[in-house]
């Protein structure tokens, strides 16, 4: 598929999503020492900062309700990859990626000859597949992730939130990325890359918000898919969205009133806010360093229309890809971006501390006064109040 898109398509995905990993950097990589040189996987990514351990289960959701708008058949299919609190010493270690899911994304960033696929695939993380889930009942974040790349890439933020006492879905939409692997030994590829060049990014979020919908459907209603579906407080949901992930957070509250509080990490808002507003529910911006006023027309446009607690904030240093694992890893294979200076550490740390105060204040009701403004210990962090 990344071989044969069009012209249009790769310029519009180059505006959309510019590499995360300075091409620059691919000797480095090349020349770097093996996990066996050095004892350990070649990626790790950081550990999660709560008490608790991080379960994970992946499930295949079929909404048969809706043909799918890219392939134009079947019905539309999402994988998605629960994290739950868990108990300690519990469970067996999960993939990051399947080998061929990391193939296909080190073609399409242009890395295939710098890295290999196992460095990317057996990136270590925390989550553990089988780990027995803490008692009670947990409030739930939907996380969705930019526009071609694979819901793993927000495998750090996600772990962080398990960590703390949430429950994570993170979804991958049918043919919206370059590979993930579903049933049957199926490997989706992006439809929606040449396709989207016709319909525009809207239709992309807005298939989004209804997957969402049907998930929220499917994760809460009398018949849940999900084996541990009751650790969910159904009154207590919100979404956060990387890039096109996170437009999809303002078309999925605009149409569902069970979404508390979104969260957009650096994409532009190809669904509007509607001229109504969002009801007063909370929203976050949370950009690179580019997206204060002025930065991106669509939040110039939208910031006024957002009615209830909001915030914009921007981090120094950073770039479209400082809210995904991409600085993390690619710092440790010696693939660092010159333009984006925020070190990769720093930006799961920054990462988390925002998108986890905001979910803390407004699912939970715990004061969180990193929110109200600069603090002495994040100088790279900038409040703007156009």
């Amino acid at each position: 598929m990344t071989r044969r898109r069009t012209a249009a398509a790769a310029a519009l995905l180059a505006l959309l999503l510019p590499l995360p990993l300075a091409a620059a950097g691919t000797a480095a990589a090349a020349d770097a020492p093996s996990a066996a040189e050095r004892g350990r996987p070649a990626v790790e990514l950081p550990r999660p900062t709560g008490p608790f351990a991080v379960g994970r289960e992946d499930l295949h959701l079929v909404d048969r309700s809706r043909t799918d708008p890219w392939a134009g058949s079947g019905p539309r299919e999402l994988m998605v990859t629960m994290r739950y609190p868990a108990r300690r010493d519990t469970g067996s270690p999960a993939p990051y990626l399947t080998p061929e899911e990391a193939r296909l994304l080190l073609v399409d960033r242009g890395l295939d000859q710098a890295v290999p696929v196992e460095a990317l695939a057996g990136t270590a993380s925390a989550s553990r597949t089988g780990a027995r889930p803490l008692a009670g009942r947990h409030p739930l974040v939907v996380l969705s992730p930019g526009f071609t790349v694979h819901r793993a890439t927000l495998t750090a933020l996600a772990e962080d939130l398990a960590s703390r006492g949430y429950v994570v879905a993170a979804v991958d939409h049918a043919y919206e990325s370059v590979g993930t692997a579903f049933p049957g030994g199926r490997v989706l590829t992006c439809l929606a890359c040449d396709k989207a060049q016709e319909t525009g990014m809207r239709a992309v979020s807005d298939n989004r918000a209804r997957d969402v919908s049907f998930l929220l459907d499917r994760l809460t209603g009398p018949h849940p898919a999900w084996r541990h579906a009751g650790l969910i407080d159904r009154g207590r949901i919100a979404m956060a969205g990387h890039s096109i992930g996170g437009a999809s957070a303002i078309a999925a509250m605009a149409a569902d009133p069970r979404i508390r509080a979104g969260v957009n990490m650096d994409g532009g808002n190809a669904t509007p806010v509607p001229a109504t507003g969002l009801g007063g529910r909370p929203f976050l911006l949370l950009g690179a360093q580019q997206r204060g006023p002025g930065g991106n027309a669509s939040w110039d446009r939208d910031w006024p229309l957002l009615d209830g607690w909001k915030r914009w904030i921007t981090f120094d240093g950073s770039g479209h890809f400082t809210f995904s694992d991409f600085p993390a890893i690619g710092e440790q294979l010696g693939l660092n971006d010159p333009e984006t200076p925020l070190p990769g550490a720093r930006s799961v740390e920054l990462t988390r501390r925002y998108v986890g105060a905001f979910v803390d204040r407004h699912l939970r009701g715990q004061s969180r006064p990193v929110l109200d403004g600069p603090s002495a210990d994040a100088p790279e962090v900038r409040f703007h109040t156009p």
